[in-house]
């Protein structure tokens, strides 16, 4: 009888490749404070609100 002495490092470098993508590592990234995007999207809202520039009047001849 032929038996595999592979098999049990195999399934444990399988086990360990299904953990790893199971349960990935955080990603490095930029994360942002909840009340600066607040701020910055009140300010652009307040922008977006406000009404335009006067222009000056021509004399009409």
């Amino acid at each position: 009888m032929v038996t595999d002495r592979t098999a049990p490092v195999e399934t444990a470098t399988l086990a360990a490749e299904v953990e790893g993508l199971l349960e990935p590592a955080e990603a490095d990234g930029v994360f942002r404070d909840t009340r600066e995007c607040g701020g910055a999207l009140l300010l652009a809202a307040l922008l977006l609100i406000s009404p335009p520039t006067p222009r000056p009047k021509t004399d009409v001849r």
